[in-house]
């Protein structure tokens, strides 16, 4: 009898609604970071003239093809975006509920708005663009905000998320959150201070593919507590 009421109380949890909406959207924050890294890392692959010891990422979204890029930037943005929702509902009271989220969507936004603000083409990318650095126009100013604003908001998520998952009692996953948000913030601060040089581009690379795994795993933790 006992086990044939935890058989209907499980069926119950699983096909409840609420439950499926809520994981529905944490399953977009397990693919936003690594659909963004994969598309970018095909691309630098593939474009002629692209060299990621010299140009960033967000430079893709000029030339012929610089429309995959710009699409790169608003897909991520609408999924993370739905998995902070996601994480709102998730999350409920307590340490980090309301401002993890805000944080994390903070950060879809800036995506968005990334990818709508190109950054400016120069240093010979693409083909045929002068070498050297160019001119900044109204549109790359913004995108440099917009990265600057995103990049604040992921970083401050790390930190708040680190205190959510202490309070429940989760060193390792809090002091992993921890570490993330100081190598990439250490890693965004030698991007700028490193005015395109090679090392600090490669290390930014580097902090990317960290950040985008973790928010996966983030979501993945969320998405097994989200029945409980």
């Amino acid at each position: 009898m006992t086990e044939q009421m935890t058989t209907t109380t499980s069926a119950a949890t699983t096909c409840d609604p609420a439950v499926r909406v809520t994981k529905s959207l944490l399953a977009y924050g397990v693919i936003a970071g690594p659909l963004y890294v994969a598309v970018s890392l095909i691309e630098v692959f593939t474009r002629a003239g692209f060299d990621p010891t010299r140009h960033a990422w967000s430079m893709l979204s000029n030339g012929d093809r610089g429309w995959v890029h710009i699409t790169n930037f608003l897909v991520s943005g609408l999924m993370t975006i739905a998995f902070a929702v996601g994480l709102r509902r998730v999350l409920g009271t307590g340490a980090g509920a309301r401002w993890a989220p805000r944080l994390i969507g903070g950060y879809g936004v800036s995506l968005i708005a990334a990818g709508l603000l190109r950054a400016d083409p120069g240093l010979g990318f693409p083909v045929g663009t002068p070498d050297g650095p160019g001119t900044i126009s109204w549109h790359g100013y913004g995108h440099f905000a917009a990265g600057a604003i995103g990049f604040s908001c992921l970083i401050a998520a790390c930190f708040v998320l680190a205190r959510r998952f202490a309070a429940e009692g989760a060193a390792g996953w809090a002091w992993s959150s921890r570490v993330v948000g100081v190598v990439f913030g250490a890693s965004f601060l030698g991007l700028t201070a490193g005015a395109g040089a090679s090392w600090s581009l490669l290390a930014f690379t580097g902090a990317v593919l960290l950040v985008s795994g973790w928010q996966a795993a983030v979501a993945v933790n969320r998405y097994r507590r989200a029945s409980h």
